[in-house]
């Protein structure tokens, strides 16, 4: 245990930097970033007569409580038979921030935003990345706008991207505008004061909804990751919290998801080489149907995500206690996704998890360098003018992403277990229900449930299977390593 040291929130903050440039992640915007910032007194001008004006429409911003880099709007519009057309607005980061810039060149060295509970290391000064390149309540800003066409079964019939203005309406929360669309709360403030706002939200709900239905019956995997996150009251760590799956992140996962589909075909279409993200069909796939028949199921030889689904929607609902550590081995046998470069003409690989041919990253350019790439390449697409981006550039870009993307998750895993070990230090010698999350020749972990932490068991029987429920004793922590054991408790 850290006898010798009172953790504090500074130590964290501490513990991811020292975490990002031991990965080779830039945590400070550089001198010449910072000059250039000097110089950026006003949100992106565009004066193309192209662009087109939908600051009228019903715009909405929905994300996390905490969250003031906005990337996207939605809004939607009713049409016949059943079919509904969904906006979804992207910012237009390039209008501020060009290629091979000073501010550029540091997003290129990230290409992510790192979130810590600490702390979030921004890809893109806040300056830009919460105000001027965010598209904010009340703001009028650039931005793509995609428009597609849903039928009543949830299928994208028609799609059409282009620039417009636009004009967020009203920022709202998923936990708000989850708790309302469940009936369990009120309608937020900020929706109540937009007339039709609550029409546009039951809508967009209904739509997404019949999209990820959809989806799922294609063999989109509905998996569980455990990533609880540290709660703050000042500089003390108070609480820490399993992030709920919930309705309104569903609808904005829907839509992202639509999107990046609609955005790769429009590059595809038009004759563009894109940026894709990708998660291969499972080179480990006969691991998975091992890992399978121990639950007593038969998958196919060859890979088949429709079947896994299937397989992985039943233990869900059989065992949800057990679904997070089970989602987990999934995730690791099936590979990380990847981003890769595809030619117009070739086969796409697709995302295997989602359960989709055609997929980029491009609803986030405020956080994600690949999707402020893809925005550059729309936009030249759009105006007429040459790529911006080579063939031999998207490849070496395609690989640097995907390996500090790669950095970046490392770097909030390991800052997320420090946070844990720093809220337990005050529970020494509590004892939690727990289960048996994984077992090798030296070592056993264990899951506690409340509050959500994983650990080490270090004395206890070390012959006990993976998803036996046993009683455990918090013994030490070491925030510092991000540490927790436990001892099993009679």
């Amino acid at each position: 245990m850290d006898k010798q040291h009172t953790f504090h929130r500074s130590d964290l903050v501490r513990i991811a930097i020292d975490a990002m440039k031991e990965r080779g992640l830039e945590p400070e915007f550089p001198p010449r970033a910072l000059q250039q910032l000097q110089t950026i007194g006003a949100a992106g001008q565009d004066d193309d007569p192209r662009i087109r004006d939908l600051t009228a429409l019903p715009w909405c911003s929905i994300d996390n409580d905490d969250s003031l880099d906005l990337d996207q709007l939605t809004a939607c519009g009713p049409l016949s038979n059943g079919a509904v057309k969904i906006f979804v607005a992207v910012a237009d980061v390039d209008a501020l921030v060009k290629k091979n810039s000073p501010i550029d060149q540091h997003a290129h060295t990230n290409t992510t935003s790192v979130y810590t509970s600490a702390r979030v290391f921004a890809m893109l000064p806040e300056r830009l990345s919460t105000d001027l390149t965010s598209l904010n309540p009340g703001q009028e800003r650039l931005a793509i706008v995609t428009e597609m066409v849903v039928d009543a079964e949830g299928a994208v019939t028609h799609s059409t991207v282009h620039r417009a203005r636009v004009r967020n309406q009203a920022k709202l929360a998923y936990d708000a505008v989850a708790a309302w669309i469940e009936g369990e709360g009120d309608l937020p403030d900020a929706a109540r004061a937009v007339p039709g706002m609550d029409e546009q939200l039951r809508t967009q709900d209904a739509v997404a909804q019949r999209m990820r239905a959809r989806r799922r019956a294609a063999g989109s995997l509905d998996l569980e990751t455990f990533q609880p996150r540290a709660v703050f009251d000042g500089d003390r760590v108070v609480d820490i919290r399993q992030q709920e799956q919930n309705r309104a992140r569903q609808l904005i996962e829907e839509f992202m998801i639509a999107t990046n589909t609609c955005t790769a075909q429009f590059l595809a279409q038009h004759g563009g080489s894109a940026l894709r993200r990708v998660v291969r069909s499972p080179e480990r796939w006969l691991r998975i149907v091992e890992v399978a028949s121990k639950y007593g199921e038969t998958l196919p030889k060859e890979p088949d995500s429709r079947a896994l689904e299937g397989f992985l929607a039943r233990q869900r609902k059989a065992d949800p206690l057990r679904f997070p550590d089970l989602s987990l081995v999934i995730i690791k046998l099936m590979g990380s996704g990847e981003y890769v470069v595809e030619h117009a003409r070739g086969e796409p690989i697709g995302h295997f998890g989602l359960a989709v041919r055609d997929y980029t990253h491009s609803t986030a350019p405020n956080r994600r360098y690949p999707d402020l790439v893809s925005l550059r390449m729309v936009k030249a697409l759009l105006s007429g003018e040459r790529p911006p981006y080579g063939l031999a550039e998207l490849a070496t870009l395609a690989e640097h992403c995907t390996h500090q993307e790669d950095a970046a998750q490392k770097v909030e895993r390991s800052v997320r277990k420090s946070e844990a070990a720093l809220f337990m230090q005050g529970l020494i010698d509590q004892q939690f229900d727990a289960i048996v999350t994984g077992r090798t020749e030296s070592a056993t972990w264990v899951r506690i449930f409340t509050p959500p932490a994983e650990g080490l068991l270090v004395s206890g029987d070390f012959n006990l299977d993976v998803g036996a429920k046993i009683r455990v004793k918090l013994v030490s922590t070491n925030v510092e390593r991000g540490f927790i054991d436990f001892e099993q408790a009679h």
